[in-house]
Formats: C-alpha cells, sequence, structure tokens
C-alpha cells in the first residue's frame, strides 16, 4: 500500500526531519511512502498544492502527522480523503 504524509512544512525549519521519520515508521509497517518533503524548495505554493493533490491521489492512505492541523494544505488534504492514518508523535 502506498502512503502519501500529510503535516506542517511551510514555516518548520525541522519538517525535513520530521517526514522522515514519519517515513521510516510507515515503512516498518510495509507502505510505500509517498513524501512532500522531498520535493525542492523555491516553488510557488499553488506549485506545491498541485503536485502534493496528485501525489496524495496516487496514495491509498494519507498518514497525518500530528500538526497537520496547523497546515492549511494538510487541512484540506484531510477534508479531501476519506482514508487516514494518523501517526502519533515521537
Amino acid at each position: 500500500m502506498k502512503a502519501y504524509i500529510a503535516g506542517k512544512i511551510t514555516g518548520d525549519e525541522n519538517y525535513r526531519r520530521k517526514f522522515q521519520t514519519a517515513r521510516e515508521k510507515l515503512e516498518e509497517h510495509g507502505f510505500t511512502v509517498i513524501n512532500p518533503a522531498e520535493l525542492p524548495e523555491g516553488m510557488r505554493p499553488e506549485d506545491y498544492m498541485r503536485i502534493c493533490l496528485a501525489m496524495m491521489d496516487s496514495a491509498d492512505i494519507v498518514a497525518f502527522l500530528p500538526d497537520y492541523d496547523q497546515s492549511r494544505g494538510a487541512r484540506l488534504v484531510m477534508e479531501w480523503r476519506e482514508e487516514a492514518y494518523t501517526l502519533d508523535e515521537q
């Protein structure tokens, strides 16, 4: 199964490490992980959203990080997707 990670990126200096930790946890559970934190920096927010929606649409589930509610994009994802997997903060 493929899992897309959703959580706060903008304004979080440690987002890459946080998403990598989530990736590792999901892989331990057998998921193929789609990680938006691996996208290059420097694009416009609307570009990221279009790419992330396509990535998420390819996933079987969305794994929401504990801070997803602090991200406008992740909140939109929560409203759009029905299958969700919430990761506990470690």
